[in-house]
C-alpha cells in the first residue's frame, strides 16, 4: 500500500479508482486497519505543530534576493509548505498578526455506485471501472479454459470454453471479487449462479466448479440466485456459518464488524449450519447466528427490507438507529459519532440509494433525530 494513498485518504482526496484500491487493502486485515489509524493519528498530531515562521526559515536560504525583497512572497511560500503537508486549508498570510483563513464550502456527499476489484488466481488485481462493457477481462487456466468477460450491463461473466478438458482442471484456481466503500458489483459464476455483491464485501470462488460441491466464501453481504443442480450442492461459507442449497434465492449479511450473521430466504429452502447445529429455513424466514448465542434463531421478516439494497433502496423495518447508520457509513464513506443515548430510536420507511447524503438525512430527521455534518463525519444527536 503506497503511503501517499493513505495521506490522500486522510484528506478525502482519493479518486474513485484509488478509493477502490485503498478499501481493498483496508478491509483485508485488522493489522491494516490498525496501521491506518496509527498513521492518521500521528499525521494529524504532527500537522498541529506546524508554524509559518519555522516553515519560512526552512526555505529562506533557497529564495533569490529579488524574491526575498517581496514580503508577500515570503509568507506565501511558507504557507505553501503547510498546504503541501496536507492541512486541507489555504492560508493567505499578510503581516504576522493577521491570518485570513479561507476554507472550501462543504460539499454534499454523493452516493456510491458500480465499483469493484477483481483479483485473479495469479494475484493480479483489475479495477473494473477501467474495463469497458463487452470487453474480455482475462483468461484463466493453463490452456485458457475459462474466459472472463464484462457483458453489456457491466456484469462479470465466466464462460467455460467448449474444448476445455474438465478432468485436468486446476482445482486451486480461485478469483475474488471485492467492493470498496460505496461500491456494489454483480457477477455470474461459471455454473450460472448470479451474485449481487453489496458494498465493502468480497466473494472468493473457483473459476469453475469441478468437485462434488460448489463452494464459495463470503465476507460482507451478497444476494444469491443459485443455479439448480441437484447433484452438486452450492455452499456459502462465512465467518461463523455455512449455508447449503441446491438452487434457490437468498441473502447473506455477514459483516465482520457486526454482531451476527443473518440469512434471509426468498424462495426454495436452505440449510444453515453453525456450531454443530443445523436449521432449515422457509421462504420469508431469517436465521441469526451470533458468537454470543449458542443456537440458531429463526424469525419471520420483511424480505423486501432485507434485499432493498439490491434494488437500489434503503428500506428500514423497525431498524435501530446504529444499524441504519452503519449502512450509510458503508455506502457514503462517512464516519458517525454519537452524542447521547440513541438506543431506543427505531426507523420504518426508506428512500433511494442514489440520493445525496443530505437528502437521506432529511428523511431520518423525521424521527426527531438531529444530524450535524462536519466534512465526512456525521454527528448524531437524540
Amino acid at each position: 500500500m503506497e503511503f501517499k494513498l493513505i495521506i490522500k485518504k486522510i484528506h478525502n482526496t482519493l479518486t474513485p479508482e484509488e478509493e477502490s484500491v485503498f478499501d481493498l487493502w483496508y478491509n483485508q486485515s485488522a493489522a491494516n486497519r490498525a496501521y491506518f489509524a496509527k498513521v492518521q493519528n500521528n499525521y494529524q498530531t504532527d500537522i498541529k505543530d506546524i508554524n509559518l515562521d519555522d516553515a519560512w526559515k526552512a526555505i529562506d536560504k533557497n529564495i533569490s534576493p529579488e524574491k526575498n525583497k517581496n514580503q508577500f512572497y515570503k509568507y506565501a511560500a511558507a504557507a505553501s509548505i503547510v498546504l503541501l503537508l496536507g492541512t486541507g486549508i489555504f492560508y493567505f498570510t499578510k503581516p504576522k498578526e493577521q491570518i485570513i483563513e479561507v476554507a472550501e464550502k462543504p460539499k454534499d456527499i454523493a452516493p456510491g455506485g458500480n465499483r469493484g476489484i477483481l483479483t485473479l488466481s495469479n494475484g493480479k488485481q483489475i479495477v473494473l471501472s477501467d474495463i469497458s462493457a463487452k470487453d474480455t477481462i482475462a483468461h484463466e487456466g493453463e490452456k485458457e479454459e475459462v474466459t472472463i468477460k464484462m457483458d453489456a450491463n457491466g456484469v462479470i461473466t465466466y464462460t467455460i470454453n467448449p474444448d476445455a478438458d474438465v478432468s485436468k482442471a486446476d482445482a486451486n484456481s480461485f478469483n475474488t471479487l471485492s467492493t470498496p466503500t460505496g461500491g456494489q458489483y454483480n457477477i455470474v459464476l461459471a455454473d450460472g449462479t448470479k451474485v449481487y455483491l453489496n458494498t465493502v464485501s468480497s466473494i472468493k470462488y473457483p473459476t469453475r466448479f469441478n468437485g462434488k460441491e460448489r463452494i464459495v466464501e463470503l465476507e460482507g453481504e451478497a444476494y444469491f440466485e443459485v443455479a439448480k443442480n441437484k447433484d452438486k450442492p452450492f455452499i456459502v461459507k462465512s465467518d461463523t456459518q455455512s449455508i447449503e442449497v441446491l438452487g434457490t434465492h437468498f441473502n447473506v449479511h455477514a459483516y465482520h464488524n457486526e454482531p451476527s450473521v443473518k440469512t434471509t430466504l426468498l424462495e426454495g429452502s436452505v440449510a444453515v449450519t453453525s456450531k454443530n447445529q443445523k436449521a432449515i429455513l422457509k421462504p420469508g424466514e431469517q436465521s441469526n447466528v451470533s458468537a454470543n448465542i449458542s443456537r440458531i434463531t429463526i424469525r419471520k421478516v420483511d424480505t423486501e427490507a432485507a434485499i432493498a439494497w439490491k434494488n437500489g433502496r434503503f428500506k428500514f423495518d423497525d431498524a435501530d438507529l446504529k444499524a441504519v447508520m452503519k449502512q450509510l457509513e458503508r455506502w457514503y464513506g462517512i464516519k458517525v459519532e454519537y452524542r447521547g443515548d440513541v438506543s431506543d430510536v427505531r426507523f420504518n420507511g426508506g428512500t433511494f440509494m442514489n440520493k445525496n447524503l443530505s437528502e437521506v438525512l432529511k428523511v431520518l430527521e423525521l424521527s426527531n433525530i438531529k444530524f450535524k455534518v462536519e466534512g465526512k463525519t456525521i454527528i448524531v444527536y437524540p
